[in-house]
């Protein structure tokens, strides 16, 4: 079990900060992860990259930054994600800002981006449409915007908050994307462009019921409007972007949408009942995790 009694770091020098983490945390998380935690600490408070942090483990730092340690421990031990404590995280080479206003970018959205634009290099055409939907913090977007420059990218998220994040995010990756706050349950207003060449979406898809499985640092500081859909109709986001495809998607655009792995034969045939061709994709951990649709061309 950890150390419940919250003594503060006992040294300033990088490798007692370091060890401090270690051994605080221990039994709350896995090593692998406090690793990681550790990286992203002295890199949010210090500016020190991997190989920085290697060299300068003898050095100490000032009491200032001995206390962010230290309240950066404390926060960790109420499960606050350290994507919070730090500020940020980073996704497909962007740097993106967030808070408990949008959900913080995973690695299977990233993958799912990664490969959309393997899908997309050397086939896209100049200038071409793409849409993120329930776009967030605003990373799937922004990715692309920097892959594909010259593209036209739009993103559209229900929460005026999440809007002004992406916005602020886009500015500070020097990325051009236009937010739209829009809900896409309800009928949308009219976008800069009508006929897309990528619609993809990482929309709301955990079941009510799945709350009592999920880790604390999700469900204590993550918008539940961005995680949660109904137990009665787990499929609602699919069915509204389905439909919106179905008549903005360019003949020969792709849809791209992240997934609930219990739900992906059954968002398969929605999407096919709505006139699409669709392949189910696993993420590295061979879960259900995206669906990749094209237009049926009977």
């Amino acid at each position: 079990m950890p150390n419940t009694t919250h003594m503060r770091i006992p040294s300033n020098r990088v490798r007692d900060i370091e060890r401090y983490l270690m051994t605080e945390l221990g039994g709350l998380y896995p090593e692998g992860e406090l690793r990681m935690f550790v990286r992203l600490l002295f890199e949010a408070f210090l500016g020190w990259d991997t190989p920085q942090l290697l060299l300068h483990r003898e050095n100490t730092v000032n009491q200032s930054d001995l206390l962010r340690f230290h309240w950066a421990v404390e926060d960790l031990r109420r499960f606050r994600p350290i994507q919070h404590i730090a500020g940020y995280t980073h996704f497909c080479d962007c740097r993106i800002e967030v808070s408990p206003d949008v959900l913080i970018p995973r690695p299977e959205t990233e993958e799912i981006v990664q490969q959309a634009i393997r899908r997309l290099e050397g086939t896209l055409r100049e200038e071409a449409n793409l849409l993120d939907l329930c776009t967030g913090s605003g990373c799937i977007a922004i990715a692309l915007a920097k892959r594909f420059p010259r593209a036209n990218v739009c993103a559209v998220d229900i929460s005026t908050k999440a809007v002004a994040m992406a916005e602020r995010n886009a500015r500070q990756n020097a990325a051009t994307v236009s937010f739209i706050q829009a809900d896409i349950l309800k009928p949308m207003p009219a976008l800069p462009h009508s006929a897309f060449d990528l619609i993809i979406s990482n929309p709301p898809y955990v079941q009510e019921q799945e709350r009592q499985q999920m880790e604390r640092n999700v469900l204590d500081f993550e918008p539940p409007v961005a995680l949660f859909v109904p137990d009665d109709d787990p499929l609602r986001f699919y069915r509204s972007i389905g439909q919106y495809a179905a008549t903005h998607l360019a003949p020969t655009g792709l849809l791209i949408l992240e997934i609930n792995e219990h739900f992906g034969p059954e968002t398969c045939q929605l999407l096919q009942q709505q006139g699409f061709e669709t392949q189910l994709q696993q993420d590295f951990r061979g879960k259900d995790r995206s669906i990749i649709a094209i237009r049926n061309k009977k």
